[in-house]
C-alpha cells in the first residue's frame, strides 16, 4: 500500500497463519475486541492522531518522509484533504498504534484523484481510470508504530499477556484491514488501488485478498507494484478460503455489502 516498508507494517511479528486464536481458543474476532478496537478518524483531534502515528512510522522509525517537512510532529500531504481515516487503538491506555486511509475520489479530477497516479504510465493510467470511478479508493499510508507497540506490551514482570500482545502484529494488521473495509461499506467504496512491495501482496494473498496488476512494477523506494481489487469479490473469496479471517474484517459478519451476503 502506498508509501509502506515492511517495518511499518510490522513484519517482524508472527506469520499471519499462527494467529488463528489464543491458548484459551478465543476467535480471531474475540481475541482482538478484548485488546483493540478500530475508529473512524472522524474528527479534527482523531485525524491529528492519525497524522502523528504516520510521523513516528514514515519519519522516525522509517525516515522516509523528512521531518522538515513536518515540523509540528505530525505526517501529513494534500490528499488528506479528501481521505478518509481509520484508527487503530488499545482498549486498555486508549492509545493509538495505527493507522490506515483511504483517498477518495475526485469527480472533478479523476486523473489527479489519487497519490498512486502519479507514477503510472499511460497504459497503466487507462486500465485504473476504466474502473468505477466514483466507487474507487486509494489505500494508503497503512501503518503501524514499533515504538507504540512497545508501550503497549511493556511489563516489568513480563507476564504472558503482554508476550502475547508483543506477538500481535498480524491481528494489527488484520485489525487495519477491518477499518479499510468499514470505510469502504460506509462510503459504497468498491475498489481499491494500491502500491505494494511484492512481498506484502504474497502476505496478503495468503488471506485470500488477491489484488491485482494494473501495469508493471515501478520503482518508488524500492520496486512497488500498482495494484487493484475489488472489495466485494475479495470479501466473497476470504468467507469461503478463510472464514477466521473473515469474520475478524467484517466485524463477525456486520461489515457485508448487500452483494456479498449470504
Amino acid at each position: 500500500m502506498y508509501d509502506t516498508t515492511p517495518h511499518a507494517l510490522g513484519s517482524r511479528s508472527l506469520p499471519i497463519n499462527s494467529v488463528i486464536c489464543d491458548p484459551i481458543g478465543d476467535s480471531l474476532l474475540q481475541r482482538f475486541d478484548s485488546h483493540f478496537k478500530t475508529l473512524a478518524a472522524d474528527t479534527a483531534e482523531y485525524i491529528r492522531q492519525a497524522q502523528r502515528i504516520r510521523y513516528q512510522v514514515y519519519c522516525v522509525e522509517n525516515p522516509l518522509e523528512t521531518t522538515l517537512n513536518n515540523p509540528e510532529g505530525v505526517e501529513t500531504d494534500e490528499f488528506d484533504a479528501h481521505a478518509v481515516h481509520s484508527l487503530l487503538i488499545a482498549r486498555e491506555t486508549g492509545a493509538a498504534l495505527g493507522t490506515v486511509r483511504l483517498i477518495m475520489p475526485c469527480p472533478s479530477a479523476p486523473d489527479q484523484s489519487f497519490a498512486l497516479q502519479r507514477l503510472l504510465d499511460a497504459a497503466s493510467l487507462k486500465v485504473l481510470l476504466s474502473l468505477p470511478q466514483g466507487s474507487l479508493a486509494e489505500v494508503s499510508r497503512f501503518s503501524i508504530s514499533r515504538h507504540s507497540r512497545r508501550l503497549m506490551t511493556y511489563s516489568p514482570t513480563l507476564d504472558a499477556d503482554a508476550v502475547s500482545l508483543g506477538n500481535s502484529g498480524p491481528l494489527l494488521r488484520l485489525g487495519l484491514i477491518q477499518g479499510l473495509v468499514r470505510m469502504s461499506v460506509q462510503h459504497e467504496i468498491m475498489h481499491w488501488c494500491a502500491l505494494m512491495e511484492p512481498r506484502l501482496l504474497r502476505m496478503l494473498a495468503a488471506m485470500a485478498i488477491r489484488f491485482s496488476p494494473i501495469g508493471p512494477m515501478v520503482e518508488f523506494r524500492g520496486w512497488r507494484q500498482p495494484c487493484c481489487i475489488n472489495v466485494y469479490e475479495m470479501l466473497q473469496a476470504v468467507r469461503d478460503e478463510r472464514p477466521a479471517f473473515w469474520e475478524m474484517i467484517t466485524d463477525g459478519g456486520t461489515l457485508m455489502p448487500c452483494s456479498v451476503s449470504a
